[in-house]
């Protein structure tokens, strides 16, 4: 499986949430909503989620091994990185 398309929507609310984004896997599958966290120490990942009624919230899609989440983190945060790069440039 390859990715194929990265797609980053910036947000600056001020809270942590640096960015929403779309993936494309294969070019025939999508997966949106994947946000951008700022930690203390580093970015991460947080997986698309919804509310269950006892208000804890539940991941809807998410890498089944570490070398899935390792291949997914490393190429959205170069893509986030990048263009945050080339925005401050100009």
């Amino acid at each position: 499986m390859k990715i194929t398309d990265i797609r980053i929507k910036h947000i600056d609310d001020g809270g942590r949430m640096r960015a929403a984004v779309s993936v494309v896997f294969d070019a025939a599958f999508a997966v949106h909503d994947i946000k951008i966290i700022e930690g203390q120490d580093k970015f991460f990942l947080a997986m698309p989620s919804k509310r269950l009624a006892d208000g804890t919230y539940r991941d809807i899609v998410h890498p089944i091994n570490q070398e899935m989440r390792s291949l997914l983190e490393s190429s959205i945060l170069e893509v986030y990185h990048n263009e945050r790069s080339n925005t401050t440039e100009k």
